[in-house]
């Protein structure tokens, strides 16, 4: 896996797949699979950005099979909506990529439904939309789903007795439990799709240090966070090189089903994709039983 690039992506003609976020790394992910020929959905809650992402790639893959869907993951509604279209669309998913969310706002903010912000769009969103696709997926060919982590989940924390931080919001505490909560999320998808059968691989990524504008648009780009984004460009490794652990997962025949992958080098912060260990909360399975059972209740969003 030396050094491995979207150059090495086998061809994805005939496939298809749904990535969310149309900017950073989900723009890079939507342009690498559309280049290996895949027909990609580029889903996100902004229609003019997603007109530009769209036509960017088109641009850049002339005849490439790119369309935007409107899918808010702060919004259960919305994501039903948007998983019904893609019903009546398509017959089947082979990919989909759980990748937006929202990164540390100074203050609490809630979804349309209630959820503190983070956790309920990062996490909640992708759970829910998974849920609604998996009649899809299971229709798919070889269909994997790769959901998002990040480096800060090594210190996350499921806080049952206040998963939606109502009694103490703090920024950075709440991101990183949204994104255990993702990678908790791909272990038991992928144990769950084994024990009932039903053919979808799920595999975790994560992309390390990246130059996105996840920093400045939820911490703002006046708070510490963004002003590093801003000035101190090399701490950050370019979009597309973060997206690489995500398209390694989608796409090669090595990728394992419920593995964990990120960039190999300075700690996971940077690099080429590589297997690697994942934070020791994340493989506790009767913390993801009990998460998946309270994702559930609270999407009203059941696999079947």
């Amino acid at each position: 896996m030396t050094k491995w690039t979207s150059k090495n992506i086998p061809s994805q003609h005939g496939r298809t797949a749904v990535v969310t976020g149309t900017g950073g790394l989900g723009y890079e992910g939507a342009l690498a699979l559309a280049r290996a020929g895949a027909s990609v959905v580029i889903a996100g809650r902004n229609p003019q950005k997603g007109a530009e992402a769209v036509a960017a790639i088109r641009q850049a893959v002339p005849g490439g099979q790119v369309r935007f869907g409107k899918l808010d993951l702060a919004s259960l509604a919305s994501i039903a909506e948007f998983a019904a279209q893609l019903a009546r669309d398509q017959e089947g998913l082979d990919f989909l990529i759980n990748n937006a969310g929202v990164m540390t706002p100074p203050e609490r903010r809630q979804t349309t439904d209630g959820f503190e912000l983070q956790f309920g769009t990062n996490y909640l969103g992708h759970f829910a939309l998974t849920g609604h696709l998996l009649p899809l997926l299971k229709k798919g060919r070889n269909a994997r789903v790769v959901t998002l982590g990040s480096v800060a989940a090594r210190s996350g924390a499921i806080n049952f007795d206040d998963l939606q931080a109502q009694r103490g919001y703090k920024p950075m505490p709440v991101y990183s439990q949204s994104k255990l909560a993702c990678v908790m999320f791909a272990f038991e998808l992928s144990r769950r799709s084994k024990a009932a059968g039903w053919g979808v691989e799920s595999i975790a990524a994560h992309p390390g240090i990246s130059r996105t504008d996840l920093l400045p648009n939820g911490a703002g780009q006046t708070s510490a966070a963004g002003m590093a984004r801003r000035f101190l460009p090399f701490l950050f490794q370019p979009a597309w090189q973060g997206a690489l652990p995500t398209l390694y997962a989608a796409t090669d025949p090595a990728a394992r089903d419920g593995a964990y992958y990120g960039p190999d080098r300075l700690g996971g912060t940077r690099g080429y994709p590589t297997e690697e260990q994942p934070p020791k909360q994340a493989l506790d399975t009767s913390v993801a039983a009990r998460l998946w059972d309270a994702s559930q209740e609270l999407t009203s969003v059941t696999f079947v």
